[in-house]
This record gives C-alpha cells, structure tokens and sequence, in this order.
C-alpha cells in the first residue's frame, strides 16, 4: 500500500449530502483567505449542474473552487486521480499563502487521501470490455455469483445488480490473481499508521452530521422539489440527447441521474411522450439521496480523527467557525 503524502496544513469539511456544507465553506472562506478543493465525484461533470447541487455562479464566484467541471460524463474520475490532483492543489494553494479547505461528501476521496492509497491494479480496458460482454451476455447476477467463489467477502457487500462494483471487483482478480477484499485487508492493516501521519501533516476533518435523521430527510427532500423545478429531467434529456451517453457510465450512475435517466428509458419503452410523470421520479429520487446519505455517515463514523458538528443545530455554521478558528490557532 502507498503511503500517504505529508501534506501542509489543510482542513476537511465533510457531510452528507444536504447537510449545509456549502454555506459552512463560504463562511469559512468569508473570514479566512482560503480555496475550496471539491470532494465530490459527481460535481467533476460538466454539464450535470442541477442534479448534482453544483454551487451558483455566485457561490463559485465568491472564493476559488477547484476540481469541478474538470471531466466530461463520458470520463471517469478516479481516487487515484483526485488524490493526485488534491496533493498538488494543497501544496500550491498553501504556496499561494492561503488555506486549502477540502469540502464535499465523496468519503472514498477523502479516505484515499487520510490513508493512502491501495497497491492494487489500475483499470485495464480491455479486461471490462470483455466483463461488459459477458455481462450483457449472461447478466450482472450470473457474474456477482462468479464473484462469491473467487471473492466471497466482496460479494457479501455487494448487490447482484451492482454493476460497477461487480465490474471492478472481477477486474481486479482477473488481473491480479488477489480478491479485492485482500487490498481492503492490507489497508486495514495499515490503517493506524496512515492516522498517525495524518496527525503529523496536522490536517484536521470536520464533519457536520445530523442529530435527527428526520431533519436531513426533509432538507434532502426540499433540495430534490427544487432541483425538478429548476429543470433537472431536461438536464437529464439534454444528456441523453448526446448519444453517446449510457445508463452504466458513473456520470449516469450519480443518484439522481440514474432514476431520471430509467425513467426516461421507461417512457421511451412505453412509446409515450411528454411530460415525465415527476412522482414516482421523485420517490425513487429522494429514496436514492436518503440511502447515500445513509452511506456517508457510515463512512464518517469509521474516521475516528474527525470533530463531529450537529449540522440540525441553528448555530452550526458558527460552531464550524469556531472550530477552524481553534484549528488555525492550535497551528500557528
């Protein structure tokens, strides 16, 4: 396993989706000169501003941003590649004089970059290619079952339908001749370690999550009312649109699109047009975003470095302040 960089001096601010963490950042940069590195595999699209809750024009304005927009759908982004790309911005953004501030939900980036990075396998095109064959062949379930007598720890976590995960996992076998639970089992192992160096670079990861789930629910449903008034399904159509878009790319697979993206599919098999009925869209859609949420702080909770702020408290944001000010104190 790669060791994590030594990096200078930098704060993680971590949730949930719609947990507030755009208007802790902004805060954040109001009162100290800093840039916002995006930790969030879905706001590296262009083009899925909507669906993604990517910040205003306003907002970006306000301080730099970096990490977004930077990929077409048709690309995939990688933990690999953001921790690449985060080391070099925390270390130029510190030179320019001002504080990296890493915001966003996407727990695998910020997990790769706190411990390191596995040695296993990159991606090999044409190993998916012939898994995308034998998937569209015999279907994901026939290969998770695959999966169960050569990996049975990874296809434990897995659903039948997973596909990128499935594909992955598979991937990493055929190539490497090791499970993927085996790299998993070696990060664990060294897990104490890379806390230990996090703790010397001094970076410090603030995570704000709710008391009451009942309140994160009712935020996640407001956010996804607003973002099909603002025109998320023609977002969606306009992707589709391009032709040469799928249901399976990860762009397509960031919840939200998925569920639009299948209820569009369902249309066309249907023969109808229209109007897309938006209730069910909307079911399936706030249910999706509660069951990342759900993911997320699952994730946060297994950071045992992290200063946990009530995000459903009415002080939040000052209380995040607060704790940056302490940080900022505490380094100097």
């Amino acid at each position: 396993m790669a060791a994590p960089e030594v990096l200078p001096f930098h704060v993680c601010l971590a949730g949930p989706t719609a947990s507030g963490k755009t208007a802790a950042a902004l805060a954040i940069a109001r009162e100290h000169p800093c840039e916002i590195i995006s930790v969030d595999s879905a706001l590296v699209y262009r083009g899925m501003d909507i669906g993604t809750a990517k910040p205003s024009a306003a907002e970006l304005a306000q301080v730099p941003h970096h990490l977004i927009d930077i990929r077409d759908p048709l690309q995939a982004y990688s933990a690999a590649e953001f921790v690449r790309d985060a080391t070099r911005l925390i270390t130029a953004i510190t030179a320019r004089g001002r504080l990296p501030l890493l915001v966003g939900g996407t727990m695998l980036y910020f997990k790769a970059l706190f411990d390191g990075l596995d040695d296993m396998p990159p991606a090999d095109a044409a190993v998916r290619a012939v898994l995308e064959q034998e998937a569209a062949d015999e279907g994901w379930p026939a290969l998770h079952a695959e999966l169960a007598m050569v990996d049975p720890v990874t296809a434990a976590r897995l659903a039948p339908a997973d596909s990128q995960r499935i594909q992955r996992a598979l991937e990493v076998y055929r190539i490497s001749g090791l499970p993927l639970s085996h790299f998993h089992t070696t990060q664990s192992a060294t897990k104490n370690i890379a806390n230990e160096v996090d703790c010397t670079r001094a970076s410090a990861l603030i995570s704000l999550e709710p008391l009451e789930r009942s309140w994160l629910h009712a935020r996640i449903a407001q956010r996804f009312d607003a973002m099909l008034e603002q025109g998320f399904v023609d977002e969606v159509r306009a992707l589709r649109a391009r032709g040469d878009l799928h249901a399976d790319l990860p762009s397509m697979r960031c919840v939200g699109y998925r569920q639009v993206w299948e209820a569009l599919d369902a249309q066309a098999a249907k023969g109808s047009s229209g109007p897309l009925p938006l209730a069910g869209v909307r079911e399936l859609g706030i249910i999706a975003t509660r069951q990342l949420a759900k993911r997320q702080i699952t994730w946060l909770r297994s950071m045992p470095q992290r200063h946990v702020v009530a995000a459903d408290q009415p002080d939040a944001i000052a209380v995040v302040q607060t704790q940056v000010n302490r940080l900022l104190r505490a380094k100097s």
